[in-house]
């Protein structure tokens, strides 16, 4: 299966699987998930995994949801990238999108891609 680039799902609607969900504790590292977490299904990125996905404006624990890319977490000492996918309708500033996924990314340096600016 040939390797997928995070950018290239901005501004998709995509289905994500979600194997993190609100709440639940990280099997390895000692912090709890503030947000649901998840992956693309059928896809492999950089780091030769899913491509991974953070679902924000969604309040419960669930196990899938479709919802629509509005940005890119690209790591900058990391080869694994986050989308950034809200429901229908909802949007998240920059600081908006670091403040709800602070909790893991502080770990790591990187910048938000949003649109136009991924080139």
């Amino acid at each position: 299966m040939p390797k997928v680039e995070a950018v290239d799902y901005l501004n998709q609607k995509i289905n994500i699987i979600i194997d993190r969900p609100l709440g639940l504790k990280h099997p390895k590292y000692n912090f709890i998930y503030l947000l649901n977490y998840g992956y693309v299904p059928e896809t492999i990125s950089r780091d030769d995994e899913e491509l991974d996905a953070y679902l924000l404006g969604v309040f419960e624990p669930v196990k899938n949801y479709t919802g629509k890319v509005i940005a890119v977490i690209k790591r900058i000492n990391d080869n694994d990238d986050k989308l950034i996918v809200v429901p229908e309708g909802v949007n998240y500033n920059n600081e908006q999108i670091r403040a709800l996924t602070e909790f893991q990314e502080r770990f790591f340096k990187s910048k938000i891609i949003r649109g136009i600016d991924h080139d």
